[in-house]
């Protein structure tokens, strides 16, 4: 996926704190700014992403632009950015223009696949993943066999494995051997360890949305950038789909 980022260099020049769009304007027209080494006089003109801007010969940094992005992770990828022995890291699959550093909302292990989400917003990252804001995810899980009634009451009650209580937020049958759970904190590998303590291990999770943001017919591998109506549904609680 790419996007056109090219920016008017008034803007560019006001993101800077440099002067007002106006302001800028007129500087522009005096000839007091470059691109490339190469005076402009446009306040229109657009700026490509890694064109090098200066104002009176000083080189003009812009605040870094905020990005949060919906990746549909295919297994077999890896969320951290840090594991030097990963083939396959989720972060890879995103390009953008320029490299922004981004990390993920929370995590997906390994061989489970769905919705995960990247940003380059340290406080909007920490919101998505901090227990205490309640954002729900939802899961669909496909299980070796099917669950007893009692056994999905014991996952809403909870399960002790490895002296950790592990609970789902929800649970419900949406098809064979195949559940819709919803979680609230999300502790390491909770739904594949809760699954395996029952004696039906996971065979395939997905995640299907984060907060009352939802996956959607986005394709397996690729990614996009939210909306602002996009971004503010992932901060309220979660929905059943």
């Amino acid at each position: 996926m790419e996007n056109d980022n090219r920016e008017r260099l008034v803007k560019i020049l006001s993101a800077a704190g440099i002067a007002s769009r106006r302001g800028a304007g007129d500087l522009i027209k005096a000839g007091r700014v470059t691109v490339n080494g190469e005076t402009v006089f446009e306040p229109g003109f657009r700026v490509a992403p890694g064109d090098r801007v200066e104002y009176d010969g000083v080189p003009v940094l812009a605040e870094e632009r905020k990005v949060y992005i919906m990746l549909n992770k295919p297994r077999g990828y890896v969320c951290t950015n840090a594991d030097p022995h990963a083939d396959l890291k989720a972060v890879d699959l995103i390009r953008l223009t320029p490299p922004l550093r981004l990390f993920s909302a929370g995590r997906l292990d390994k061989d489970s696949e769905g919705l995960i989400l990247f940003s380059n917003d340290g406080d909007y990252v920490a919101r998505l993943t901090h227990p205490r804001h309640e954002i729900l995810k939802v899961y669909q899980v496909r299980v070796r066999r099917e669950f007893k009634p009692a056994e999905l009451e014991q996952m809403r009650r909870g399960v002790l494995e490895r002296d950790e209580l592990l609970k789902v937020h929800a649970v419900s049958r949406c098809g064979d051997c195949t559940y819709l759970i919803t979680l609230n904190e999300g502790k390491n590998r909770e739904i594949r360890r809760l699954t395996a303590a029952l004696g039906s291990p996971t065979r395939r999770l997905k995640r299907l949305q984060i907060g009352a943001l939802r996956l959607g017919g986005l394709p397996v591998g690729n990614w996009r950038e939210l909306t602002p109506a996009e971004i503010a549904l992932t901060l309220r609680s979660g929905e059943q789909p």
